[in-house]
């Protein structure tokens, strides 16, 4: 939530519950609901550490509400989260480790992992489907789309285990 609230902040200082409703218009359709509770206790974390600051503003009727807005240090740690590049390949997958140790130490036949992880990514895949027909903002239809190729290329890496890890015709792996 660090970043998010960060770069919602640098367009315009606000308070928390137009930092909610921002949150949710931008992912609402791919992200669980916000807790309210959430939002404060992040930027309560992030003016601790310098990042932003703020101003009570009187209203009429209501108390003061308190309204935040990025500092120097937090304009210059969004950047740098913003330059930052995401790390890429996942060399050290959970599954793949299940995987190697039941094949290797015989915990379990390797055969039926990857059939029932096979299931579940094509449940999780129809799952997308179902999300990316009623995605109507760009950034919720690409999500879903990144999500659902990241799903194809594991569906055919298991492919490729399974092919790895299945007996040969002279009954010994591939």
């Amino acid at each position: 939530m660090r970043e998010e609230l960060l770069g919602l902040l640098a367009k315009e200082p606000t308070h928390g519950y137009e930092l909610k409703q921002a949150v949710e218009t931008e992912f609402g359709e791919l992200w669980p609901a916000v807790n309210i509770g959430q939002i404060y206790s992040t930027l309560g974390r992030l003016e601790a550490a310098g990042l932003v600051r703020s101003t009570a503003v009187s209203q009429d009727s209501r108390p003061a509400k308190k309204v935040f807005e990025l500092t120097a240090a937090g304009r210059e740690e969004l950047q740098q989260w913003v330059d930052d590049v995401v790390p890429v390949a996942r060399v050290r997958d959970r599954f793949f480790v299940k995987l190697v140790l039941a094949a290797r130490f015989r915990l379990a036949d390797p055969i039926t992992l990857i059939d029932r992880q096979r299931r579940a990514y094509l449940r999780r895949l129809r799952q997308l489907n179902e999300l990316a027909e009623q995605a109507r903002g760009l950034a919720a239809r690409l999500a879903v789309e990144g999500a659902v190729l990241h799903l194809q290329a594991d569906l055919t890496w298991l492919e490729r285990c399974e092919e790895a890890l299945s007996p040969g015709p002279t009954g010994g792996k591939r």
